[in-house]
């Protein structure tokens, strides 16, 4: 792949992962209400949901999504109840210190990587996007194990550092809310938003 090419593939999808959306709303409530705990797992389910939509538009997969379309409608309302789950997990946390508050919201590696994975992969919009922006880079029929690496270089560069970025200013963010009361606004801010997030999935 030519490295105009390349850089068009890298603006583009820039502008993709730094506007708001689904995965940008969850990541900013997640480290409102937890700040960084987790986030590299966190992280990783956005990344490797990405690169699996890639593979999947890459090697002409994509009519899976379609053929299979049960399957990932499964997949779909499951990320959309978690997300549920967790909204209600904050909702109903004691407004204690934020220490406090983000333990009653218990959460290991797995789920804070299967709670961003299956947002990711669950989202139509994200293979969409591949499937418009990749003829336009590089030609499908010729594609090989070069150019498709290239582009998931590409998002690593860009996903990691860009959603790292929005966690550590929510994570700051955070840090201005010392009182209770400030405190119990932000959960149920914070849960509101993995709600409406949880809507707008299940609604696509």
């Amino acid at each position: 792949m030519d490295l105009a090419s390349l850089l068009l593939f890298a603006g583009v999808y820039f502008a993709a992962v730094a506007t708001p959306g689904p995965g940008f709303a969850l990541i900013v409530a997640r480290s409102l209400a937890k700040g960084l705990d987790g986030l590299p797992f966190f992280i990783l389910g956005f990344l490797l949901g990405d690169l699996t939509l890639l593979v999947l538009a890459a090697t002409g997969l994509a009519f899976v999504a379609q053929t299979f379309a049960g399957a990932f409608l499964v997949v779909k309302y499951a990320g959309a109840a978690y997300l549920l789950y967790l909204a209600w997990k904050i909702w109903r946390a004691p407004a204690a210190p934020l220490e406090a508050a983000a333990d009653a919201v218990p959460e290991g590696p797995g789920r804070a990587f299967l709670s961003s994975y299956l947002l990711t992969i669950g989202n139509p919009k994200v293979i969409v996007f591949f499937l418009s922006i990749m003829p336009l880079v590089v030609d499908l029929h010729r594609m090989g194990p070069i150019a498709f690496a290239e582009m998931a270089a590409v998002i690593v560069v860009v996903l990691v550092p860009v959603l790292t970025t929005v966690a550590l200013l929510a994570d700051r963010a955070r840090r201005v809310f010392r009182s209770s009361t400030a405190v119990r606004r932000m959960q149920r801010g914070t849960a509101l938003t993995m709600g409406g997030v949880a809507v707008a999935v299940a609604a696509r």
